[in-house]
């Protein structure tokens, strides 16, 4: 349901984007493009996700005393 969502948004965006200046007729084009981008399931959008980093550890000998502030 989402999808259809979007899907209709990037439609109403063209639309508006007919009656709309060059300038801004270029930006409401992209801005559909990236609607369109998300009304598509994900294994069509061809957008390839990075894996998050592995955390980094901290040696637990830093924070194992009393210390000083």
């Amino acid at each position: 349901m989402e999808q259809e969502f979007y899907l209709g948004l990037a439609q109403r965006v063209r639309v508006i984007a007919e009656r709309a200046d060059p300038f801004t007729r270029r930006r409401l084009l992209d801005l559909a493009m990236r609607y369109d981008a998300k009304g598509r399931p994900a294994s069509r959008s061809g957008a390839t996700e990075r894996p998050l980093p592995t955390p980094r550890t901290t040696p637990a000998s830093i924070f194992s005393g009393p210390g000083e502030a």
